[in-house]
């Protein structure tokens, strides 16, 4: 009987021994933290979208305890996490101006069609690396839906063969943008209306052979601007958000259409 008693109650006095000397370990090598990154935390969405340029919500939060990070960055957040970081830091904050995703193309159903069928795996990712894409232009929406598939709130569906984005309920988080293997989608500020949607990259022969509406890099639209808010890179126009004041003068210029304003 004690040949069982005995190792019990070793195993209990090891269990007890180790238990403190857990305790005093965390104790002595615990990293302090400051208790404004958990009220930060807090009031931050919990989105852990990286849209402020941050690995998540702590990670910002942190940054900004520490590193003095702006704290205006939370997209998703907006005007309300803005104001309570600044109270919770002790100082004064404006909210960063929203930011809406848009997308630089226009090739759906009706202006340009398949290349092919493709019957691998539904997602743009795939598709983009099967030839490049199954549209006539391979630098278009290749249309499975991956951006939507990662939108928190839903605001993208995929409708005549493209993405269409809903930005009233959008929060930011730019993870649509990051998704798109085209690299079609981008950030820009809410209030700015004139995009350029089209991101064709043939020269202009090509492009026209693949699409009714894509940009054929005329220049016309960079002649107009008075502000020189358009240049032509890689045989499309790309708009400088910082200098456009969205007065549409390129938009009555382009001949194709490849130019909008919302």
């Amino acid at each position: 009987m004690e040949s069982y008693i005995y190792p019990i109650i070793i195993f209990i006095i090891m269990g007890v021994v180790f238990g403190i000397l857990l305790t005093v370990l965390s104790k002595v090598f615990a990293v302090k933290t400051d208790p404004r990154t958990e009220q930060i935390i807090e009031n931050l969405p919990g989105a852990n979208c990286g849209g402020c340029g941050y690995a998540g919500c702590a990670d910002y939060a942190d940054a900004i305890v520490t590193k003095g990070a702006p704290m205006n960055l939370c997209n998703p957040g907006g005007t309300g996490a803005a104001s309570a970081i600044g109270s919770i830091m002790g100082a004064d904050v404006s909210a960063s101006e929203k930011k809406i995703p848009v997308l630089h193309c226009s090739g759906d159903c009706n202006v340009t069609e398949r290349a092919f069928n493709f019957d691998g795996i539904q997602t743009c990712a795939s598709a983009k690396r099967f030839y490049g894409g199954t549209g006539a232009c391979m630098h278009g929406c290749l249309g499975f839906g991956d951006c939507a598939a990662v939108c928190p709130k839903g605001c993208i569906t995929i409708k005549n063969g493209i993405a269409a984005i809903c930005t009233e309920e959008c929060i930011s988080c730019g993870k649509c943008a990051a998704t798109c293997p085209n690299n079609l989608i981008e950030l820009r500020y809410a209030k700015k209306k004139v995009d350029v949607v089209c991101s064709s990259k043939d020269f202009g022969p090509a492009a026209v052979k693949a699409c009714k509406s894509s940009c054929i890099a005329c220049g016309k639209c960079v002649k107009a601007c008075r502000l020189g808010a358009i240049e032509i890179k890689d045989f499309h126009a790309v708009i400088n958000y910082d200098k456009c004041v969205s007065c549409g003068l390129c938009v009555k210029e382009c001949p194709r259409n490849a130019i909008v304003k919302k």
